[in-house]
């Protein structure tokens, strides 16, 4: 595990924990001399997890696209900065890069970002894990919803675990490296013969 693409808002939330839990994780990245992948921002969740780590002595790499870069204020201090046409290419570079995936607490944007890389590792697009970092029991209720589709039937059994969930940075990056992804979804039926 060498490069960890982590997906997170430009506001701080409405607690101090959010920050907090930004900086351990970023902590834990440069102790561990992983790189982060991160949305190039210098305001917010994104400032707050890519200063940690470059306070610590850790690579980051920023991708952020043009119509972004004066609104979200791109972090001057970056290992490098991709400068990127989209946000469709943002998402495109930063999959590219990364050896996984971390959500923290954030947005819509937040969200539509790790449902992207969690739908593409059921598809079969990747084998990389994904992992919601739960701090303040932030992700409990998407956690129940995925819960819901499962026992709905719209989210196989399989892949129920297949988002990987910890409150504690060291310990979800521990379960990265155990990480083991399920069969590849198929519709296909073998036909049996008589």
């Amino acid at each position: 595990m060498k490069h960890l693409a982590v997906f997170c808002g430009s506001s701080n939330g409405a607690s101090d924990v959010y920050g907090e839990g930004a900086v351990q994780l970023g902590k834990e990245l440069a102790k561990q001399e992983i790189t982060l992948i991160y949305g190039g921002a210098s305001v917010g969740m994104m400032g707050s997890v890519a200063n940690a780590v470059l306070e610590n002595d850790g690579q980051v790499i920023g991708v952020i696209p043009e119509m972004l870069e004066d609104r979200e204020i791109s972090h001057p201090n970056l290992t490098k900065l991709f400068v990127v046409q989209s946000m469709h290419e943002r998402k495109a570079k930063m999959a590219e890069l990364a050896d996984g995936f971390i959500a923290l607490p954030g947005g819509p944007g937040t969200l539509e970002e790790f449902m992207e890389v969690f739908t593409w590792a059921q598809l079969g697009e990747h084998q990389k894990p994904c992992g919601l970092l739960n701090i303040n029991h932030y992700y409990d209720p998407l956690v129940s919803f995925f819960n819901h589709m499962a026992d709905e039937q719209f989210l196989d059994e399989k892949y129920r675990s297949m988002a990987l969930v910890d409150s504690s940075p060291q310990h979800l990056i521990e379960k990265f490296y155990t990480y083991q992804p399920p069969a590849v979804k198929t519709y296909i039926k073998k036909i049996k013969h008589r």
